[in-house]
């Protein structure tokens, strides 16, 4: 399997994957190992868990340029995403405690009762490549916390990068028989469907996500998926500060080339403010630099995936033949690697597949909307719901629309950003379960409920 720089379209190394009979044996590791790591404290493993947060920030630099050099993100793109990563998972170890020991419900002389936090026992994370420390820590950190095994298969877009993961957690003591990394594309991925483990966890598209749930569910093992999103967010005529609201929200469409599943990606705005905000937005983009993404104070670097740049100018084709206006952008650049202009659209309609279709790149439709409730039906009018953002300085006015929105987070003022306190959730076709929060810590564990009666 080749690993190719995105930027450059150099060929950086060749990876073995991994067949049958080899995830056979790594399984067989894990299956014998479980039992004896959910036994050791809990404290124990957050020990571990502890040391490997710390591997984080000492070799950040070298983690860094070799998640660059294989998803083409910005090299401070890179730092920041290893700096979130930290922040989530030192959330993780200061709350594993609270949520994974036991828990005392009733406490009297003849009854007590109180439920217990079992491991789910082996388990299978199949992980993205956009964010794949941010998206792996939320599971194999937790999984590892409360007692489980895990089998972890990186996106074949960031394989060195989980090759780095799977280095780090055993040099800080993760066992050998504990964490066992996959390597290889979708036969990979197939291959470990068929496979009997105690729970699936994937991060990635609504159309492999959907494949994966009907590929296990005769298993009754839980099944995880966070998926894909059409992040809509709405423009209210009573900001204030509108200049700050388009680089803000241009930052929340384009940061990492769009390539999130909670970046913006449909943007409607009132009439109002409509003219003032489309052109400050325009002129944020235009004030970004575009490179190699190892360059000083580069904004736009390259998508990750070729395959990224047909979707995207076809999504730019159909835009224009519905009617759509092209303020910025449009086309791939010239030269080498998997470049794509940002590009801004407006006189859109929610007909066009920029508004309905997971664009996950450098593309943005921006439409204008002659009040509050046709903003809301335009921005209910999708299969997904993961994020919805309101920007206005009446928290009444923004809570009354979100609420309204069946989407797993609702942002006020703010767009395209997770926190690990709160649970990380989809709806519809943005995925099933949560991670993050005490519901992230949890997922991977089977409560047992307990009656002691003296």
């Amino acid at each position: 399997m080749n690993v190719v720089n995105p930027a450059t379209e150099e060929i950086i190394t060749i990876l073995i994957e991994n067949d049958r009979p080899s995830l056979d044996k790594k399984y067989a590791l894990l299956k014998a190992g479980q039992q004896h790591w959910a036994q050791q404290p809990l404290s124990e493993r957050i020990s571990v868990v502890h040391k490997f947060y710390d591997l984080l920030d000492l070799e950040k630099e070298k983690l860094a340029a070799i998640l660059t050099s294989e998803v083409g993100k910005p090299l401070q793109q890179s730092r920041n995403e290893l700096n979130g990563a930290r922040v989530r998972i030192q959330w993780m170890l200061n709350n594993a405690e609270k949520y994974l020991s036991d828990e005392l419900v009733t406490d009297t002389d003849e009854l007590k009762e109180k439920i217990s936090y079992d491991p789910l026992g082996v388990i299978c994370n199949i992980s993205a490549w956009n964010y794949p420390y941010l998206v792996g820590v939320n599971v194999f950190v937790p999984a590892l916390l409360a007692g489980n095994a895990v089998m972890y298969k990186p996106s074949e877009y960031a394989s060195l990068t989980g090759l780095e993961i799977e280095r780090l957690l055993k040099k800080a003591g993760v066992p050998e028989n504990v964490f066992q990394i996959a390597i290889g594309a979708k036969q990979t991925g197939e291959h470990l469907l068929d496979m009997d483990f105690d729970g699936y966890f994937f991060t990635g598209s609504y159309k492999t996500g959907k494949h994966i749930y009907e590929r296990v569910a005769k298993k009754m093992v839980p099944c995880q998926l966070e998926l894909g999103g059409k992040d809509p967010l709405y423009v209210a005529d009573d900001v204030k500060d509108i200049k700050a609201v388009a680089a803000g929200t241009a930052d929340g469409a384009f940061y990492n080339n769009g390539q999130s599943c909670c970046a913006v990606e449909r943007i409607y705005v009132h009439q109002n403010v409509y003219d003032a905000y489309v052109a400050a937005f325009v002129k944020e983009v235009n004030s970004w630099k575009s490179g190699l993404p190892t360059e000083d104070e580069v904004y736009i670097g390259a998508l990750t995936r070729k395959e990224q740049i047909g979707l995207l100018k076809h999504q730019v084709e159909d835009a224009l033949a519905k009617g759509a206006a092209l303020l910025q952008g449009g086309k791939q650049k010239d030269g080498k690697g998997y470049y794509f202009e940002p590009t801004v659209l407006t006189n859109v309609t929610n007909d066009m597949k920029v508004m309905q279709e997971e664009s996950f790149g450098p593309i943005i439709g921006i439409m204008k909307v002659a009040d509050d409730q046709e903003a809301l039906e335009k921005m209910k009018d999708t299969s997904y719901g993961l994020t919805a953002s309101v920007y206005s300085d009446n928290r009444n006015r923004a809570e009354r629309i979100l609420s309204q929105i069946d989407s797993g987070t609702g942002y006020w003022n703010c767009c395209d950003r997770v926190s690990a306190g709160v649970p990380w959730s989809g709806r519809k076709h943005s995925g099933i379960g949560a991670t993050l929060s005490h519901q992230g810590l949890r997922a991977f564990t089977k409560p047992k409920a307990w009656h002691l009666r003296s």
